[in-house]
């Protein structure tokens, strides 16, 4: 069986890894020169700045694919297990450390709102509850039929996923600042927490699971093993080539082609790519889609985009945990104007990623290494970011010499940034949007872009915008899922 794997994100490493694992002679294809997908990295006069992915949860995941091939996951990536998971920081001052420490947990939400502690109890007994059928049961399961997900909703009504997790939480929590550190995580995998469904608090409990961790030498040390897994177990990998179009026979897919012409005859095509841009830009042997396909993709409503600043200091910030998440003034308002209004403020809410905290050979001696994730509107915007970028970068240091990282601008050595424009452009994302489409009940399981194409025979797909969603855990479980449908 020849299957040819499209982008070398995590879902596409996972897919070619677990098909390989069946023994299908594997070709994995990736356009850059580099693999990693969002997860690629920059490295900048000694600095290593991870391109995305900087949360590690469920590791399990990861450990899983090498041990297919009976080989030691510490052989080849380390994972290390975080104390403070996010330090949480609000504009009055207010602070909280968020951890797997229940009791210090419940000794900071006192300290905000002492009659919030119970409610916070009860909050994680619910939302285990929704990992255990969102995730354990759900999360590497294909929904590629209407019958199946019609099955489901009894259970998923009954778990309020016609909620959002902003609702969800705030039905448990009545303090505002407690609501905001309960309910952000739909961020982290391209929602607004005021429209996603609240099923993805199940994310809530997965941290409680397994804890959040990093991988030393950066997330791209855990792609740069598995690179070397694959070369261990013989897939082929093609880099520095794009696929312009997957050639099909009618409804069936044999293969794909090149941009230096080259074709290469597959049984199956795997695309960690992302759906629209594959359905828009690399297929056309089936003009007639069917309507109700038609009807789905062009509905679909797009994540974020996402204004990501890195810069290197000579000056070490040592009170600066390896994670923070500090609140603006106004948060619905703010995501509103972000997913709705697709307008800029300078009300920002931002993430700050410090991996030097744990790691100190991400950067030079004597300095520190930083990203810093600003949510922003996608491209539906039509902002001009060769404009708003230098603006927006003047911005994020103006707020953070405020907020945590005294004279700033001085000691910042080494620096740029990336805006929509490059995921449009460079990983060929809808609208530039980070996480594909939005986590939103109307486009979850059977409503996202199914695993196994409705239209093309020998199509599937990984990553993002297909089943179970962004993030590292639901990308690695879309490969699961491609797992159980391709024999």
């Amino acid at each position: 069986m020849n299957s040819i794997v499209i982008g070398a994100g995590f879902g596409g490493i996972a897919a070619a890894l677990r098909l390989r694992a069946k023994n299908h002679k594997v070709t994995l294809v990736e356009k850059q020169n580099d693999l990693g997908g969002r997860a690629r990295v920059f490295k900048k006069n000694g600095f290593t700045f991870d391109g995305g992915p900087t949360v590690i949860t469920a590791p399990y995941l990861i450990f899983e694919l090498f041990e297919l091939f009976n080989k030691k996951p510490e052989d080849y990536i380390e994972i290390k297990p975080l104390d403070i998971w996010y330090r949480f920081l609000f504009e009055d001052g207010t602070s909280f450390d968020y951890s797997g420490n229940e009791i210090s947990m419940k000794h900071q939400i006192e300290k905000i709102s002492k009659n919030d502690v119970k409610g916070y109890e009860n909050l994680l007994k619910f939302t285990q509850k929704i990992f255990d059928k969102g995730f354990l049961e759900l999360s590497a399961v294909s929904f590629d039929r209407p019958f199946f997900m019609m099955k489901q909703l009894p259970a998923l009504f009954k778990l309020k996923s016609y909620k959002s997790v902003y609702s969800l939480v705030s039905s448990y929590i009545k303090n505002e600042k407690l609501r905001r550190i309960l309910s952000m995580h739909p961020l982290l995998v391209g929602g607004n927490p005021f429209t996603t469904t609240s099923i993805y608090g199940l994310i809530l409990y997965l941290e409680k699971k397994w804890g959040i961790h990093y991988s030393m030498g950066g997330t791209g040390n855990i792609i740069k093993g598995f690179e070397k897994l694959m070369n261990e177990v013989g897939i082929e990998i093609i880099k520095g080539h794009e696929v312009t179009k997957i050639i099909s026979n009618g409804n069936k897919i044999t293969g794909i082609q090149l941009d230096n012409h080259t074709s290469i005859n597959a049984n199956n095509v795997i695309c960690n790519a992302d759906p629209p841009a594959v359905y828009e830009k690399m297929l056309n042997g089936n003009k007639n889609k069917p309507f109700l396909f038609n009807w789905k993709k062009n509905r679909m409503e797009y994540s974020m985009g996402l204004f990501v600043y890195y810069f290197g200091s000579k000056k070490v910030y040592s009170d600066i945990e390896h994670h923070t998440i500090k609140f603006g003034n106004k948060y619905k308002e703010h995501l509103e104007d972000i997913f709705d209004n697709k307008k800029l403020n300078n009300d920002i809410s931002y993430y700050l990623h410090r991996p030097s905290a744990t790691d100190k050979s991400m950067a030079p001696d004597g300095h520190d290494c930083f990203y810093v994730l600003v949510p922003v509107p996608n491209n539906q915007s039509n902002i001009n970011w060769k404009i708003e970028g230098e603006k927006m970068k003047n911005l994020v240091i103006d707020k953070m010499e405020n907020d945590l990282m005294p004279k700033l601008r001085e000691n910042i050595v080494e620096d740029f940034y990336l805006t929509p424009d490059y995921f449009e452009k460079d990983l060929n994302t809808k609208y530039g949007s980070g996480f594909s489409i939005q986590p939103k009940f109307s486009q979850s399981a059977y409503f996202r872009f199914h695993n196994k194409s409705e239209i093309y025979d020998g199509l599937f797909f990984v990553g993002a915008g297909t089943h179970p969603g962004a993030g590292v855990p639901g990308v690695l479980s879309s490969a699961k899922v491609l797992d159980k449908i391709i024999g």
